[in-house]
């Protein structure tokens, strides 16, 4: 396990949150909780019937868990009239929300976020990512002062002095499909604050492109240099620069000829994409051809940790994606 990681866990144990995990219908849910339960990194709220249950938790030692059955849980006539209460001017009726609590539990899951009975909320490993944060932008909504919720990944490269020790932010891999200008700054200041929060180093933040510095002249390129404007011009503080290509942010003597002067082209540890294309491709490559751990798509900007699993996610994914979950929830 990487030393990431065993610090994300140490620091969620130390402040113990609870999470909530609505897919009762996976069996890699259960197989995470036996040990996030047993490794005591959180308190786990499991949605879902005793028959759920039963038939994906055979073997496994998850007593510790509470159990929430939506259809007999006391709160849930409380949670349908705050559903309909926050949504009626969406046209939500009574039996909307009924319906909504008691089938669908991602629903369920972050009702019991917003009325303060949990800490954050895991899910996405049957869901898409689409099922995943709708609920929780209906319900939960953005964080204040946040302009748009998007996502990024903890990469941990093994054997690698790039990044922080190998470790790095990707953004944005797994959400906002084509980023204006503005988008991308904001990304880019979200980013830096994540990996500020569970890194626990100084970010240097690369906006990246297929041109360093003007190497090339495009419209995508433009969309670049005007997001570093922008995010210089609301983030004074922060060490950023761009337009970068990819091996002129991270490798030190590319970075000394491509971008000389720069405080971060050589040694940056947050990677911003121009698209989701390349981000969630950069990802993808790095995990599987650098046997990278990712952790992600983890969420920035909503009002409460509320993160999505990769469908193609193990049961140490999940384990590690709660562990990131609470140390986000201890800072909420």
């Amino acid at each position: 396990m990487s030393t990431f990681l065993e610090s994300v866990k140490a620091r969620a144990k130390a402040d113990k949150k609870t999470i909530v995990l609505p897919e009762s219908m996976d069996r890699r849910t259960f197989e995470a909780a036996a040990v996030i339960l047993k490794e005591e990194i959180a308190n786990l709220i499991i949605v879902g019937t005793p028959e759920e249950v039963e038939a994906n938790s055979q073997g496994l030692d998850i007593s510790g868990a509470t159990i929430v059955n939506p259809a007999t849980y006391e709160k849930t006539q409380q949670y349908i009239d705050q559903l309909v209460e926050l949504r009626k001017a969406k046209g939500m009726t009574k039996e909307m929300a009924e319906d909504l609590m008691l089938h669908e539990y991602m629903y369920f899951a972050c009702m019991m976020v917003k009325a303060g009975d949990a800490d954050g909320v895991v899910s996405g490993a049957c869901h898409s990512t689409a099922n995943t944060l709708k609920p929780s932008l209906q319900i939960i909504k953005t964080a204040p002062g946040t302009k748009l919720v998007s996502s990024f990944f903890i990469m941990v490269v093994p054997d690698c002095d790039m990044g922080a020790n190998g470790t790095f932010v990707f953004s944005d891999c797994g959400l906002v499909q084509n980023p204006s200008s503005e988008e991308l700054a904001a990304i880019a200041a979200s980013s830096a604050q994540s990996f500020q929060m569970l890194v626990q180093e100084e970010p240097k933040v690369a906006l990246l492109s297929h041109s360093s510095k003007g190497s090339a002249k495009h419209a995508d390129v433009d969309k670049v240099v005007e997001a570093v404007r922008i995010a210089k011009e609301q983030n004074p503080q922060l060490k950023l620069d761009g337009e970068l290509q990819l091996d002129a942010a991270i490798v030190p003597s590319v970075g000394a000829s491509k971008a000389p002067g720069s405080e971060v082209a050589g040694q940056a540890n947050v990677l911003i994409f121009p698209d989701l294309d390349a981000g969630n491709i950069g990802y993808k490559l790095v995990q599987r051809l650098a046997k990278a751990e990712a952790y992600g798509p983890v969420t920035q900007g909503i009002a409460a940790p509320i993160n999505d699993l990769s469908r193609g996610c193990s049961a140490e994914d999940i384990v590690g994606v709660v562990a990131i979950t609470a140390v986000q929830a201890q800072k909420h």
